[in-house]
């Protein structure tokens, strides 16, 4: 066989200690403008909590919504927002990105990372002008639907890519730039719906119109960016793939690493069903986290404090202008939490991060409830002193997502799979998370509604259970080249009985996709 001896859904051998090369500015470069794709997805979740709590925006197209806000209604505090057509605005781009996510998957492995990128800028673009024109509620949903279909390719080739062309060494704290664009974006959403505020009646066109402007840079990005050698190598340009590889590690003593990638690539040809491999036995540990971490990166809770802050926030009696503050200060945070683990992801590891930060949050859910609990109700609102309590905690929640959670909920799943299922994974990766993204956007109003404060011991619930998964499934992922992550899985104490034994192993190498790698 060419390369030596495959085990299945990886490499063989560990040479890892033979990589050569160094952090070069043309890396960098390439993964700073790859990781503004996440820049859509952060703007998006931004704008529409602030577009839905305008009142020419909810007077147009939601006037039963906009009615219970603004004049004497029996509801509740809890339930002034509960709507869903409501809710559907924000959840029906969620949908289309599950849906697009799994489209993207040939068309990444196919055509490469750039064309994933540069459809889903394309995508955005279209769906941010439709926005922004809408006269009607068909025209705006249609929008939200292209708006989702660039997400869905977008957040399905850029963690890839970033995975790809980081160094072993580096690849999680590169990896995070997706996830430092995704929060940068939430924060400029937020200041720019403070400031479209108060621009009335046509604000909200302008907050919506401006997703333009990161889908444009996407699309640009997507073009001007090489394509990983990974990708060049496993479509047959090996090269090429090996130019790219000396360039972006400085070097060209990068024979171990190539080796790798033409042995992992080989493999990844004899595989003509990727989505049929993935759900193999030998495949089962990476399979898990594919479905797991995003899904529990939702049930955080952070997407609905995100999506619905200024709703939160009113609904909890700040005023209008208070509220969109109180969200772009939470924006803020997100940001700047998100330097900590770019900052300590390599140095520290994913494991510890995503169990302090689930600690953290669990406390700060379990705080804000009691609160609530105690001060709020149908015929109370929070005291100023209690309303700056809450906005605090939310804070150091967010702070907690930031660090942990918000990024290693993207890069974990990314680093882990082996080529010839890795486009898959993401795929899945990313479906699941739209798929509960999608289901708590459009329940969450109805969840505040029927729980009341209870929602937030909805959430803590969910994070005590994700915590403790990482702590008993999750190996420690840092500092591990990717093309050899499989044999990672076979040395912890639990995944390593999952695994079929290495004679198994053997016997799927003299399978007829195995026989596709003899010369």
């Amino acid at each position: 066989m060419a390369g030596g001896s495959f085990a299945p859904a990886g490499v063989a051998k560990e040479r890892a200690q033979q990589y050569q090369g160094r952090v070069t500015f043309f890396v960098v470069s390439a993964c700073m403008v790859a990781a503004v794709g996440g820049s859509i997805f952060g703007y998006d979740i931004g704008i529409s909590g602030g577009v839905t709590s305008m009142d020419p925006f909810l007077e147009k197209f939601f006037p039963v919504v906009y009615r219970k806000k603004n004049y004497h209604s029996k509801d509740s505090n809890y339930c002034k927002y509960n709507n869903q057509g409501l809710s559907a605005f924000t959840s029906s781009l969620y949908l289309a990105g599950l849906v697009a996510s799994l489209a993207a998957s040939p068309v990444t492995r196919k055509y490469g990372r750039r064309a994933s990128i540069v459809c889903g800028g394309i995508s955005f673009l279209c769906g941010a002008t439709l926005n922004a024109s809408a006269i009607n509620l068909g025209m705006l949903l249609l929008g939200r639907i292209l708006l989702g279909v660039g997400i869905g390719f977008g957040n399905q080739a850029v963690p890839l890519y970033l995975s790809e062309m980081a160094p072993a060494h580096l690849r999680g704290g590169l990896n995070m730039m997706f996830q430092l664009a995704t929060t940068l974006g939430i924060f400029t959403a937020n200041m720019v719906n403070y400031g479209t505020e108060k621009l009335r009646p046509w604000g909200w066109r302008l907050s919506l119109g401006l997703a333009a402007v990161p889908a444009l840079l996407m699309t640009v990005g997507g073009l001007l960016l090489p394509e990983t050698p990974n990708c060049l190598i496993e479509r047959g340009h090996k090269e090429e793939g090996r130019r790219v590889l000396e360039r972006i590690r400085g070097t060209r003593n990068v024979g171990a690493e190539f080796e790798d990638m033409v042995d992992a690539s080989e493999l990844a040809n004899a595989i003509e069903h990727p989505f049929r491999n993935i759900l193999e036995r030998r495949n089962r540990p990476q399979l898990v986290m594919a479905i797991f971490m995003p899904m529990f990166q939702i049930l955080t809770g952070i997407n609905s404090i995100l999506f619905y802050a200024p709703v939160l926030f009113q609904s909890m009696g700040f005023g209008g202008h208070a509220s969109l503050y109180s969200s772009v200060l939470t924006g803020a945070v997100l940001a700047s939490s998100t330097l900590v683990s770019i900052a300590t992801v390599d140095k520290w590891g994913r494991r510890a991060l995503l169990i302090g930060g689930g600690i953290q949050m669990i406390v700060c859910q379990i705080v804000v409830a009691v609160i609530l609990g105690l001060k709020f109700g149908n015929d109370r609102e929070l005291s100023k002193g209690f309303s700056i309590l809450v906005v605090v905690v939310i804070c150091l929640f967010v702070a907690a997502f930031g660090w942990s959670w918000g990024p290693l909920g993207w890069t974990v799943p990314s680093e882990i799979f082996p080529l010839e299922t890795r486009s898959a994974g993401q795929s899945i990766t990313v479906a699941v998370n739209l798929l509960f993204t999608f289901a708590i956007a459009q329940s969450f109003l109805s969840l505040l509604c029927s729980f009341r404060y209870g929602i937030f011991l909805f959430f803590a619930g969910w994070i005590t259970i994700m915590t403790l998964f990482v702590f008993v499934f999750l190996p420690e992922t840092k500092g591990v080249p990717i093309e050899e992550m499989i044999l990672l899985w076979r040395k912890h104490w639990f995944w390593k009985r999952v695994m079929p034994p290495v004679a198994e192993q053997d016997d799927d190498d003299s399978s007829p996709a195995s026989n596709h790698l003899q010369l």
